[in-house]
């Protein structure tokens, strides 16, 4: 027996759950690991990086009106609607309360990746300008828009690995503000967003290998270049802190429409996951703005459930998907990620309730039930955070909640960007799936 095939029976052994999921079973799973938030003690981040966080998305509000005009209305903020879905809950018999966080809708990139990507950028220009004296942090930042500021920026390439969405959203916003930008997109990245990132002025570099590869080029060639800047979704905290913010906006939606978040009335949130930064910053906020009366849960595809892999096995980010031969190819391109973030997981590991896999087919089902119940067209992968009332009945037991007060929040990630001809064939398939 080899040294792979001994360990592999270990962790079996060790992790029942293991087999379900080489197995291709979807599974529902309740982290062991979780802690009360108040004993959760020396996280490399806290409540003061985020408010910091959310001062520089106000600092760039002048420069966001003037350069994607569609931000007007919201006066510069990039934030996506929260909408009572009355009708897909009637449909999927959700007790209390369900909701969409929509970052389906999110401005100018139209994913959840808009809010670390565009903020990681964001944060390394204000480091460049400020450096270099053309800038105060008081000042207008509609300047950053002027021609001295994009020769500046022009001497420096950001390069990012993705699937995707986070490419998108790192392309858009280095190509606006006059960065050379490198897109590393894997095998799992659909043509429609390679040709627009190359209409935004990125360059893209294509793979046949899978998300980790492209990062690990993207990296490589990047930090050869001194005026280099990789944006690293695998181990960011400027990323994570752009996606923490969004419990803060959060918050005010919940309030402006009179939903009580408490121990009687507490907030479940269902969250797509790829590498884990987005959902894990989004978790972080959330326990830092409502504590234990949140329970969040991440929702990863059966070929690649990275996250729940590496947290189950206690082995994080030293594990991949692959060494359970499981595939790692995926509709859900946004979600096609085989290893999990070595910054992010650690603290999920901690803070999440639960994680559950889902079929392809049913992300498809979801997105047609979506559009049909409610007008929503989302990404296959959007849909996933749809499937979390069902699948955490157990927990709901086990912490003796009452269903009828509990508000679901299911976060849709994109959507918004995809070509008419590309949702309509994802729609087809969805209601084929239902026939």
């Amino acid at each position: 027996m080899t040294m792979e095939q001994q360990r592999l029976n270990e962790y079996k052994r060790n992790f029942p759950l293991i087999q379900q999921l080489m197995d291709r079973e979807p599974v529902s799973w309740i982290n062991p690991n979780r802690k009360p938030f108040d004993e959760i003690k020396n996280l490399p981040v806290n409540m003061e990086d985020i408010l910091e966080a959310e001062a520089l998305w106000h600092r760039f509000q002048p420069f966001f009106m003037e350069a994607f005009p569609e931000t007007a209305a919201s006066k510069g903020i990039i934030e996506s609607p929260l909408q009572h879905i009355a009708e897909i809950q009637k449909e999927l018999k959700v007790s209390g309360n369900l909701y969409l966080k929509c970052d389906h809708a999110l401005s100018i990139a139209g994913s959840v990746k808009a809010r670390g990507g565009f903020y990681e950028v964001l944060y390394f220009a204000e480091q460049i300008a400020l450096k270099e004296g053309k800038i105060k942090k008081t000042d207008d930042y509609a300047k950053f828009l002027n021609e001295e500021m994009k020769d500046l920026f022009s001497q420096y390439t950001i390069g990012v690995g993705s699937t995707g969405n986070l490419g998108l959203s790192i392309g858009i916003m280095s190509a606006k503000l006059g960065f050379q930008v490198d897109v590393y997109m894997s095998r799992d990245a659909k043509q429609w967003k390679k040709d627009l990132l190359r209409e935004k002025g990125a360059t893209v570099l294509e793979f046949e290998g899978d998300f980790g590869e492209a990062v690990k080029a993207g990296r490589h060639e990047t930090n050869q270049n001194p005026n280099g800047y990789f944006v690293d979704d695998e181990d960011s905290k400027e990323l994570y802190l752009g996606y923490s913010t969004a419990a803060l906006r959060l918050k005010e939606q919940l309030d402006e429409q009179g939903v009580r978040v408490d121990a009687e009335n507490p907030l479940f949130v269902y969250l797509p996951c790829g590498v884990g930064g987005a959902p894990g910053g989004i978790t972080f906020g959330l326990k830092e703005v409502f504590g234990d009366n949140v329970h969040c849960f991440f929702a990863e595809p059966i070929e690649s459930p990275s996250v729940l892999v590496g947290i189950l096995t206690g082995e994080m980010d030293k594990v991949s998907v692959q060494d359970f031969g499981i595939t790692n190819r995926t509709e859900a391109d946004g979600l096609a990620v085989g290893t999990p973030s070595i910054f992010a997981t650690p603290i999920s590991n901690v803070l999440i309730s639960g994680n559950y896999t889902i079929r392809d087919e049913e992300l498809f089902e979801m997105l047609a039930r979506l559009a049909d119940a409610e007008n929503i067209y989302v990404e296959p992968s959007a849909t996933a955070g749809l499937f979390g009332p069902q699948k955490v009945a157990d927990y709901v037991e086990k912490i003796g909640a009452d269903p009828s007060k509990i508000n679901h929040i299911a976060w849709s990630t994109g959507g918004l960007l995809v070509p008419e001809n590309e949702m309509k064939q994802w729609y087809e398939r969805g209601k084929s799936y239902l026939r």
